[in-house]
């Protein structure tokens, strides 16, 4: 029984997976960012009520955080939302409160393994995982096992360049994956081309955008069509790297995803002729709300039972 935590910039969630990834009890509560002993004891509470209501003993704790970690020290680098966890070690913390074995990752390489092992990509040799929110992330599996680049780094998958000439990007180049395909991007650009008249303007998020494109909004359907495209070019350029079985999509934008399917697979047919594009699946991510959690659970089975991979 692992004890999963799933750490984001709002929200810290905790729960009991089973060993075949199933979520038995979970609890969450906002991130405190400011203060990383606050976030500790508050996880190590969860942890122990989380157990109590199953009626468990921890076997171990997997962990899936946000941005920059290091998997095999367990150590916090600069994570940007949460100032206050900076440098700081929940991997090393945790095993010594809990006497158990703590693995750590990026929330989107947990949610790979997770797809991988137990969702839409098992028994599947090579799948790319991309979930589209706030930014755009990702992660690889390949024949079981998570890809990791130089110095166990995680790869950046929204931070390729589609357009040189684009929007600035968090990261410092302009016209990234992120910068132009993200929930954010999508509202930046209809803002950016509405008229001074236009009535939905108030509370302007990428959902709303999708709910004005289905009720047949002009400006709404062209920004699912942009969307539609930026998106089929990041996963045509993944295609072409890489010719995997399956792509998995999820994140908030991708919860409107049949708006946006078709335009994706008309611009991976037009730039993908030199690979079997048509081999290559797209699926969305089957394990629904609690994905993060059960990818947390996963990591700690990747790293502490590589034969169960492909359990």
């Amino acid at each position: 029984m692992i004890g999963a935590v799933d750490i984001g910039g709002t929200k810290i969630a905790v729960g009991m997976v089973n060993d075949s990834g199933q979520v038995l009890s979970r609890k969450e509560m906002p991130t405190d960012g400011e203060s990383y002993a606050n976030g500790l004891a508050a996880i190590a509470s969860m942890l122990r009520e989380t157990a109590r209501t199953t009626g468990v003993e921890l076997t171990g704790i997997g962990i899936g955080s946000t941005g920059p970690v290091d998997p095999f020290s367990g150590r916090f680098g600069e994570v940007d939302f949460l100032p206050g966890w900076r440098g700081q070690n929940p991997g090393r913390d945790l095993a010594r409160m809990f006497e158990v074995r703590v693995a750590l990752e990026n929330d989107a390489d947990a949610a790979a393994l997770a797809e991988a092992g137990w969702g839409a990509g098992k028994n599947k040799s090579r799948l790319v995982y991309v979930t589209v929110g706030t930014g755009i992330g990702g992660g690889l599996v390949f024949d079981g096992r998570l890809y990791r680049g130089v110095d166990g780094s995680h790869p950046e998958l929204g931070h390729q360049v589609i357009d040189p000439s684009g929007p600035l990007c968090s990261c410092g180049y302009r016209g990234c994956w992120e910068s132009l395909a993200a929930g954010p991007a999508m509202v930046a650009w209809l803002e950016a081309n509405a008229p001074a008249e236009y009535p939905h303007r108030k509370d302007l998020t990428a959902k709303r955008i999708c709910q004005l494109a289905q009720e047949d909004d002009p400006l709404a359907h062209q920004a699912v069509e942009r969307e539609a495209h930026y998106m089929g070019l990041g996963l045509a350029n993944l295609i072409n790297l890489f010719a995997p079985d399956l792509i998995v999509l999820s994140g908030s934008v991708m919860k409107s995803a049949p708006l946006f399917l078709e335009g994706i697979r008309m611009v991976i047919r037009r730039g993908c002729r030199f690979v079997p594009f048509e081999k290559t699946e797209i699926a969305l991510a089957s394990l629904g709300e609690d994905t993060n959690l059960i990818g947390a659970a996963r990591v700690w089975h990747d790293r502490f039972r590589p034969g169960d991979r492909n359990a």
